[in-house]
């Protein structure tokens, strides 16, 4: 078998525009970048940077103006919502700084959920391996109003890694928890990383964050600002 690292993300001149009342506004230009398959790659900048855009845009959440995005070797902008929607399922997990759960489900209904919608006749049994990797085993049966913040972000990483995704987008993922909290939380992430080989992709103001991916890139206004995005910082 070849040593050689896999390339996840290619990002070729990608720019991002939209259209307000006040004419067109630019987010993002002339951005590009590469991300390898296993590795952990931190995209950082200010609020407003245009971090969160790109990340929507290597996730396929949304289509760029300009250039062009391969998620392994799919080309983003080619692809409609639905054939977007179907690489997300096989490809992505998400992490955000807002938990997102669903608060009429238990902790490992929520995890349960993805797999449930997919057909999946062994969504339980998955779901408690994944709250079991994350520290939640004794908390699987409670809803998401009667755990703390840190333990509904383990369950919304145990809900996003519980398909095994190739790559896990995480976006201030700390950004409504103590520090101690949030650590834990990073650590959850960057394990997830090392054991099992998940690309991982950070969006984060924190530069000390940053700074434990293998590579990082920074943003101000839309635009990298290392000449050589993709080099190790």
């Amino acid at each position: 078998m070849s040593g050689t690292p896999q390339l996840l993300l290619d990002v070729r001149d990608v720019s991002k525009s939209v259209h307000g009342p006040d004419g067109r506004l630019d987010i993002l230009g002339g951005v590009t970048l590469q991300v390898m398959a296993g590795e952990s790659f931190a995209i950082v900048g200010a609020s407003g940077s245009g971090k969160t855009t790109l990340l929507g845009l290597l996730a396929g959440l949304d289509t760029p103006s300009g250039g062009s995005i391969r998620l392994d070797g799919h080309a983003l902008e080619q692809l409609d919502e639905e054939a977007r929607a179907d690489l997300r399922r096989r490809l992505v997990g998400f992490v955000f700084q807002s938990f997102h759960l669903l608060p009429a489900l238990t902790a490992e209904e929520n995890v349960m959920l993805p797999l449930e919608l997919e057909g999946d006749s062994h969504a339980r049994t998955r779901a408690r391996e994944a709250l079991e990797a994350v520290g939640l085993t004794p908390r699987r049966k409670h809803y998401p109003a009667q755990l703390s913040g840190g333990e509904q972000q383990r369950v919304a990483i145990a809900r996003a890694f519980v398909h095994r995704p190739r790559v896990l987008f995480a976006d201030e993922p700390t950004g409504n928890l103590d520090q101690r909290t949030g650590h834990h939380v990073i650590d959850l992430l960057f394990a997830l990383n090392r054991d099992h080989r998940t690309t991982l992709v950070l969006v984060t103001h924190d530069s000390q964050l940053a700074a434990r991916c293998a590579r990082r890139v920074e943003l101000e206004e839309g635009c990298l600002l290392d000449p050589l995005p993709g080099q190790p910082a």
